[in-house]
């Protein structure tokens, strides 16, 4: 009991300390003029914002965990290659880097944290272990570097970046407290969680302020560490599949992003508009529709992968397959215009007036006002044949 409420202790202090730091780092940001100016239609906002708001997340992050851990190898590794790549997201965020300079020195902090021990050495699989030997180290520089630039890839929204990489802190704190990994790292795990909660309020539509690389850049490197170290090295029927399934959603928005440029002829670090959440803005929906739709994908994911840490890992497996086909499914009705009105998902961002649903498109006649026909509705729930009884009603009253 002493230990939870330490543990709870911990993830207050890092989420209180994030929260009161943000304003501080707002007004550095302007200070340094690490401001995002929206230049192209990739960027979703149309007004300056101030960035580097991941300073805030780091500086909560760092003082809890040195306050409430152990200093371990592994915490030592996460904070002194953090601390390199918030620099050169404070670099890139006020002068814009050239994405090759932020490449060597994400391969950099990540040969690092190999050097150090953390490395995945093996696949786990329904009780077999499959041994990488010599590929380890590559393998392990290649799962950090990826995951890395997955979260600075995903980070296109008000608020997505943050969100998913709190619902995705929160999985992984779950299948670590499940598969009996160290208590110092569940710990650090949730600290990590309340550090990006105290940040949210600040970064959640109309955000006031981006975490930008500096943020995006320690997050992922942080989440991969902490995956290899409590995850991969666990003896878990499924421990290699696990972590896929919890960043899954970012994952698959970078493979997808890097495999789409290559075929069109375009370096895999040149930015586009063709990611995940860009294609929810197009298909018709806000930001804020379209960041919960994403926070519903990573929280299903990271279900699934909590599932998949029980002996029993079928119930985990048909959870993720159910979750796959809903979305396959959601996302046909989605695409198209006509459907997507029937479904009752739409727009909600402020001063964007709600579709009107007709059934046009299945035979059934919809003349606009009718008391014994079907009448054309709005989906807020506006009925035109009251609207039509009080307008008679106050004819009436005039005369």
């Amino acid at each position: 009991m002493s230990q939870f409420i330490y543990s709870f202790c911990a993830v207050l202090c890092a989420g209180l300390l994030a929260f009161a730091m943000t304003p501080i780092v707002r007004v550095l940001a302007i200070k340094i003029k690490a401001i995002d100016i929206p230049t192209d239609n990739r960027r979703m906002h149309h007004r300056p914002i101030p960035r580097i708001g991941g300073l805030a997340i780091f500086a909560a992050f760092t003082v809890t965990t040195l306050s409430f851990c152990s200093l371990s190898k592994e915490l030592l590794t996460i904070l002194i290659g953090g601390s390199v790549l918030v620099l050169i997201g404070i670099l890139d965020d006020i002068y814009r880097l050239n994405a090759f300079v932020k490449l060597v020195v994400q391969i950099a902090v990540a040969v690092f944290a190999v050097s150090q021990g953390i490395t995945i050495d093996f696949i786990g699989l329904g009780g077999s272990y499959i041994p990488f030997g010599a590929w380890s180290a590559p393998i392990t520089v290649l799962w950090i570097v990826g995951l890395t630039n997955a979260v600075n890839f995903i980070d296109g929204l008000d608020g997505l970046a943050c969100g998913v990489s709190a619902i995705s802190s929160a999985s992984l704190f779950l299948v670590m407290l499940l598969s009996g990994s160290s208590a110092s790292y569940c710990v650090i795990t949730a600290i990590l969680v309340g550090a990006c909660i105290g940040f949210f309020p600040f970064n959640a539509n109309p955000a006031k302020i981006f975490m930008g690389d500096t943020g995006a850049l320690f997050l992922g490197y942080t989440l991969s560490i902490l995956s290899v170290v409590g995850v991969f090295k666990t003896d878990m029927l499924l421990a290699f599949f696990i972590p896929l399934s919890i960043f899954g959603l970012p994952l698959f928005d970078t493979a997808f992003a890097i495999v789409r440029r290559l075929i069109h002829g375009k370096s895999p670090f040149e930015p586009d508009r063709g990611h995940l959440h860009h294609r929810l803005i197009d298909m018709g929906f806000g930001q804020k529709q379209s960041v919960r739709i994403l926070y519903a994908i990573c929280a299903l994911l990271g279900i699934s992968s909590v599932m998949l840490t029980r002996s029993a890992w079928q119930g985990g497996a048909l959870m993720l397959a159910t979750s796959l086909i809903v979305f396959f499914i959601s996302f046909r009705i989605l695409s198209s215009s006509k459907w997507r009105s029937h479904s009752g998902v739409y727009n909600e961002d402020d001063g964007v007036k709600p579709p009107v649903e007709t059934f046009d498109d299945v035979g059934i006649p919809t003349p606009k006002y009718g008391r014994n026909a079907f009448v054309e509705f709005d989906v807020m729930g506006d009925d035109p044949v009251a609207k039509e009884d009080k307008n008679s009603e106050k004819q009436r009253q005039k005369k």
